[in-house]
């Protein structure tokens, strides 16, 4: 028998079972830990653990680890993805049992919502703190999307999403976008905030900005807002934004000018201050990048200690080579 036809025959065995149909259906709505589907179906660990190595190691669903926690996420591509969509476009959206489901599924979200709220709470000062330093933030927003054009985009990569905001703004122009971040904690925020925004086609995982899960040339936008300054290897993050563009796409870089405000580095964590035009000129060129002119944003007129907010673009040539992955 053919590779395919064994994979198929995978497929039909893995998902022929209601609690495993229960689960798929669970997850193509959002990304879940194993405790919020044992909430939702009252079932054990270790029989949930079953189910989903079985629809994992059929291709179905996506093992997502994040520190000690483990989400999964339907097959969001490839023939998965077809498999699914027949799958559930056969099943109809009136099913008695999944709709039973996705009303826990609300009130998971809902305490997901509040595990968020209370954090993002807890940092709330540090950011607001320096939002006062610097040009509005709906202002850089809507010229973000101004620069970026109407799209759409087929596909939207945001690094070191943080509260999933870029992931909000942009979503509406793509057919796919997703965040990575190292904190679990923002992660449990931008959940929570991409589901209150309705934003279905959002997703996040965590991942390290330097060395990102996903393959080359696999997007078409790709946004990196107010991260730069944080990492110490801003070239790698450049690069690793290179690598996954499409001939064509476009990278979008938000960050401070260079600035002398120190306690930002002793107080918020800032490894660098500020981004120097040299700096990303030579990071974009290595990466095969065409850097443009930065669109610069001056403090608030009451603030002449304030930052200058830049916005970089950089496109990849249309006639780029791609290595090997």
């Amino acid at each position: 028998m053919s590779e395919r036809f064994d994979l198929t025959l995978e497929r039909l065995r893995a998902a022929g079972e209601p609690t495993r149909l229960r689960i798929m259906a669970l997850l193509r709505e959002r990304d879940l830990s194993v405790g919020e589907i044992v909430q939702i179906l009252s079932l054990s660990q270790p029989r949930l653990s079953h189910h989903l190595k079985a629809l994992t190691g059929a291709g179905l669903v996506e093992r997502l680890p994040e520190g000690s926690f483990v989400f999964y996420r339907a097959a969001s591509q490839g023939d998965g993805r077809v498999f699914l969509d027949s799958l559930f476009e056969q099943l109809g959206n009136q099913v008695p049992e999944l709709l039973r489901d996705a009303e826990r599924l609300d009130e998971v979200s809902a305490s997901r919502a509040a595990s968020a709220q209370a954090y993002f709470s807890s940092v709330a000062d540090n950011w607001d703190a320096i939002r006062t330093l610097h040009y509005p933030n709906e202002a850089i927003e809507q010229a973000l999307l101004d620069i970026a054009g109407p799209g759409p985009f087929h596909r939207v990569v945001d690094f070191g999403t943080g509260t999933g905001r870029m992931l909000a703004l942009f979503a509406p122009l793509a057919a796919e976008a997703e965040g990575i971040d190292l904190s679990h904690h923002m992660l449990t925020v931008a959940r929570a905030n991409l589901e209150r925004d309705g934003s279905p086609i959002a997703r996040v995982r965590q991942g390290d900005v330097t060395a990102v899960p996903f393959e080359n040339a696999s997007a078409d936008l790709v946004i990196i807002h107010q991260v730069l300054h944080y990492v110490a290897a801003p070239n790698r993050v450049i690069a690793e934004a290179g690598r996954i563009l499409q001939p064509g796409g476009r990278l979008l870089v938000v960050d401070f000018a260079p600035h002398e405000l120190e306690f930002l580095r002793t107080e918020h964590g800032h490894h660098r201050l500020g981004l120097s035009p040299d700096a990303m000129e030579g990071w974009a060129t290595a990466a095969g990048l065409k850097l443009s002119k930065p669109r610069a944003f001056a403090p608030p007129p009451e603030n002449d200690q304030g930052l200058t907010v830049h916005i970089w673009t950089a496109e990849k040539p249309a006639d780029a080579q791609e290595s090997a992955a």
